[in-house]
């Protein structure tokens, strides 16, 4: 699975209020996990990230000064 929210609205409406509050604090639990493993991950990663933005925002610049109308 790809997505961290498995309950669909017809599901939310459905469920009383401690099911809510227990679907949103295992939301939360998973974004942490996932943010956790995010932070982890070597510099290297973040710093082609880092070139990778700064490259694409150089291009999407250039794009709109001499390709807009």
């Amino acid at each position: 699975m790809n997505g961290f929210i498995t309950i669909k609205e017809k599901d939310w409406e459905g469920m009383d209020d401690k099911q809510k509050l227990w679907a949103i604090y295992n939301t939360l639990q998973t974004m942490d996990g996932r943010m956790k493993t995010l932070e982890r991950r070597p510099i290297t990663d973040k710093c082609f990230a880092f070139c990778g933005g700064i490259i694409g925002g150089f291009l999407a610049a250039l794009g709109i000064k001499y390709g807009g109308h």
